[in-house]
């Protein structure tokens, strides 16, 4: 087995694995808690579900039928930017029981098809295509992200895991787009980021003379770079100039510009 085929083996693995966490907190839940609101403006746990739901039923497109979700952008054409908040009404007609039944079919349908991808082909997707690798990477993210809306919904903890490295890293590798997607020049000076895994073990990027850096734990970067905690409500020691302008801005999933969060303490 190559180190390629490894690799994506493990990350679908992750995946599986954040899912199967995710699903353990709301199987439990009544009609009424399913309609609870997360900290996400207007949404509630259903249609947070929903959304990984849709989600994952277009990843499943785009993996097994490239043209087919080539067709699928197409006829979105300028329609695409509204495509969520169309999905988000759609899933609003949906018993919650009828969800988690339609996201845990659709969810293994996706595990099962990536398990087969060739590690050298590129997926298409809303942004340009990826590699099998970061495509699952990207779908580890967006289901740790919005499952940190469910968590918060439901005033629950849930401790950072190894799953973390692939989110940060995701994180990292987005610097770039977090200016673009604002319109903003990007920096040419490196940004270091030396972050603490919740096993202790350290994870590190960028090189080691940089004079901008970040450090902290890997939980608290990934909760701001997923737009999950007000820059106020991370333990992360920022230096320079340029760090610190990334971290206003810093945006790891596609898509436009995300308003943030809050501060914690606003909220109440």
């Amino acid at each position: 087995m190559s180190d390629r085929v490894a690799l994506l083996g493990a990350l679908v693995d992750d995946l599986a694995a954040e899912s199967a966490d995710l699903d353990a907190r709301v199987a439990p839940l009544d009609d009424a808690a399913w309609a609870t609101p997360t900290p996400a403006a207007g949404w509630d746990i259903r249609d947070t579900i929903n959304h990984l739901r849709f989600f994952d039923r277009d990843a499943l497109l785009a993996v097994t039928d490239p043209e087919g979700f080539g067709a699928l952008l197409s006829a979105l054409g300028a329609e695409i930017l509204d495509y969520v908040e169309q999905l988000t009404a759609e899933g609003r007609d949906t018993p919650p029981a009828d969800v988690l039944t339609a996201w845990r079919i659709g969810r293994d349908a996706l595990t099962a098809s990536l398990r087969t991808l060739e590690p050298g082909v590129r997926v298409p997707w809303f942004g340009p295509p990826m590699s099998p690798a970061s495509f699952v990477t990207a779908r580890l993210m967006e289901t740790w992200a919005h499952g940190q809306d469910v968590v918060d919904a439901l005033g629950q903890d849930r401790p950072g895991t190894a799953r973390l490295r692939s989110v940060a890293e995701i994180g990292v590798r987005a610097r770039t787009f977090s200016y673009l997607v604002r319109g903003l020049a990007v920096p040419e000076q490196p940004v270091r980021v030396e972050l603490r895994g919740p096993d202790g073990a350290e994870w590190n990027w960028g090189p080691e003379d940089a004079g901008d850096v970040v450090r902290g734990p890997a939980l608290d970067f990934c909760l701001l770079v997923t737009q999950r905690r007000h820059r106020s409500d991370v333990d992360l020691e920022v230096t320079g100039a340029g760090a610190e302008e990334w971290m206003g801005i810093a945006q790891a999933f596609a898509g436009p510009p995300g308003t943030g969060r809050e501060p914690l303490g606003a909220r109440s």
